[in-house]
């Protein structure tokens, strides 16, 4: 239901006691704790206290409810005000409020995460949460089908990111009614005045621009707020409100001054701002509940029907990608996005037999993983796939993903100088060091299509950020259809109680270690042979056999820059090992050029003829 009434005159008084409850909770939070936004808070209270009262539909009781609006700050540093809205609808207390903000142990952090029901995704690096929004708008329109609507407070500052354009234009492009933005535009960021100012116009023609209504008020006119909240949500597509605010607004010692970004007013200033605005209040509001939604059915698809291989035909595993993610969409709740290279990662596959679940992001590495993200609030499981490389574009998504614990699945292709010809631009050679650095990641990197598409049927249920890497070229499957690889694990192909060296690859390093294994038996020399396609975790106890066995001699061959991945992983895993270690490491460690695969690898020193050249050193001086 929309807002049952317009405004009257008791309404508007509640509505600014509402908003000074805000705006005084939020000094006082933030006084308490010693640090916070409480300036960023102020100007937007006015906004919320509309918003909350008036249209977003929420049942608190219920934060999962699948028909409630969704609330995103991407302003996460003004988490003052969304913690005093918590607390003004019941949410939380107001002692709760008060005394845990910032402090350790508190879920009332500085910048919202989940840890509260009531936050969909951590934000506070700014330009995230709109993209974000997108995806969970995307999931409402197109998949859910559900009347809720997506609400975020964006910051001015962050308008000078590039990925909330992305935003925007995606938002256009899908024509996602469900989306409103709120722009707090204050005039200030935190080292002074943002690009534009109070420059309305030129924001409201750069909205327009990319497909989405601009509805441009005075943020502190409550009339005009709710005007424009209504009209949004009556809008046939993206809405974008423009809310000309005064930062500070509310405390005449510090409305509209520079130098108070991020910054609490201290006891004495805060107890007189506090009376200014007329003193503490207990307010509870009853925020608009949502329509009842139809139930959430349990996903019933047809069990996937994974594609099998032939022991030793050539298939690239970003051809196996394609085929277990088509093959996996038999579960209706997973969900596919791409950077406009499907036809590449092969992600094409799961488009044609499930085009209502695919999204295009286009060229917007940003906003598809964001747009994954937001994906996964509404319970899908998405794959997002591009270029290795490229997702180093989105790398600080992928991070806050991690801190918003999101369920996400992400596979790069064109890894390596194994692509060939294309040349360094398109060399994934960071993408494993990146990916293990994020917190609680699973990184894999199978070396046949066997490996690759157990890999993927795994990764729908995997909680975490999960990648895959991917390989161009095809390569001999290595493994029976029936062979399991679990996650953590790894693949002894050559070994015996008498091996004299370990060889240890992933993905394309494994052929060539197999290889070099060949001429080093013709040579007198036993060399054992570990796939280890679960790059974190690792499977460190297959490691410490193989030290043991060797007598610590290792060769660790890598498609991969040497900092950071497999190498690096495999000497972390065994640094407190007592057992003596000869580790050769080879690894990409000079920039690559164009040329043919087997050309750059040898080039860059992880070809058949380096792995063969290390273990004869690394057998040298055996006993």
């Amino acid at each position: 239901m929309e807002a049952e009434r317009t405004l009257r005159a008791e309404d508007l008084t509640q509505l600014a006691e509402l908003a000074a409850q805000l705006r005084v909770d939020s000094i006082r939070c933030s006084t308490r704790a010693g640090s916070g936004h409480p300036t960023s808070s102020l100007s937007a209270a006015d906004l919320l206290a509309v918003l909350m009262s008036r249209h977003l539909r929420y049942d608190w009781a219920d934060p999962r409810g699948r028909a409630n609006d969704h609330l995103i700050f991407s302003k996460g540093h003004a988490s003052p005000l969304l913690y005093a809205v918590f607390k003004a609808a019941g949410a939380i207390t107001d002692q709760e409020l008060v005394e845990t903000y910032r402090q350790f142990g508190s879920r009332l952090q500085g910048h919202p995460t989940p840890a509260l029901p009531w936050v969909d995704v951590a934000t506070g690096s700014l330009g995230q949460g709109l993209p974000v929004g997108v995806g969970i708008a995307l999931a409402g329109r197109y998949l859910d089908r559900l009347p809720f609507r997506v609400w975020v407070l964006c910051g001015d500052s962050e308008m000078a990111e590039g990925s909330v354009w992305e935003a925007l234009d995606k938002a256009g492009h899908y024509g996602l009614h469900n989306l409103t933005a709120i722009v707090d535009v204050n005039r200030f960021g935190q080292r002074g005045p943002t690009e534009l100012e109070w420059d309305l116009d030129t924001y409201r023609r750069r909205v327009e621009a990319f497909g989405c209504q601009a509805l441009v008020v005075d943020g502190h006119d409550l009339v005009a707020v709710d005007e424009a909240l209504g009209r949004a949500r009556q809008a046939t597509g993206p809405t974008v409100v423009l809310a000309r605010t005064v930062k500070g607004r509310g405390v005449p010692e510090i409305e509209n001054q520079p130098g108070w970004h991020g910054k609490q007013l201290e006891p004495e200033m805060a107890e007189r701002a506090v009376d200014a605005l007329g003193g503490v209040r207990q307010i509870r509001v009853a925020t608009p509940r949502p329509d009842p939604a139809p139930s959430a059915t349990t996903p019933t698809g047809q069990p996937p029907v994974l594609p099998r291989y032939d022991r030793g035909a050539k298939v690239a595993t970003r051809n196996a990608y394609g085929d277990a993610l088509r093959a996996v969409g038999s579960r209706p709740d997973v969900v596919a996005l791409d950077g406009e290279v499907s036809d590449s990662t092969r992600a094409d596959r799961f488009a044609e037999a499930h085009s209502d679940r695919y999204f295009e992001m286009f060229i917007s590495e940003q906003q598809m993983v964001a747009a994954a993200v937001g994906l996964q609030v509404r319970g899908y499981r998405p794959f997002a796939s591009t270029f290795a490389a490229f997702f180093s574009r989105a790398y600080d998504f992928v991070r806050m993903a991690a801190v918003s614990r999101a369920d996400i699945a992400l596979a790069g292709s064109h890894a390596g100088v194994e692509i060939g010809a294309d040349g360094p631009s398109q060399m994934g050679l960071e993408d494993l060091a990146a990916m293990r650095a994020v917190q609680g990641s699973t990184v894999l990197y199978p070396s046949d299509a066997v490996s690759c598409v157990a890999l993927v049927a795994q990764m729908v249920d995997r909680r975490g950020v999960t990648y895959l890497r991917t390989t161009r070229g095809g390569y001999p499957v290595l493994y029976d259809n029936d062979d399991t690889f679990p996650v953590g694990g790894s693949k002894l192909l050559r070994g015996g109680d008498d091996d004299h060296v370990a060889l240890i690859g992933a993905g394309v390093t494994v052929h060539n270690c197999l290889a070099a294994a060949d001429e080093l038996a013709r040579e007198g020399i036993n060399a054992r042979v570990i796939d280890l396609y679960s790059v974190k975790p690792l499977d460190r106890e297959r490691l410490i056999e193989a030290v043991r066995v060797t007598g610590g001699r290792l060769v660790v061959v890598e498609d991969h820059y040497p900092e950071g991945g497999l190498g690096s992983a495999v000497l972390e895993s065994l640094a407190d090992v007592a057992e003596p270690l000869r580790v050769a490491h080879l690894a990409v460690r000079g920039l690559p050029t164009s040329g043919k695969p087997a050309q750059l690898m040898d080039e860059a020193g992880i070809g058949v003829s380096a792995i063969v050249a290390a273990a004869r050193a690394s057998t040298a001086q055996r006993g």
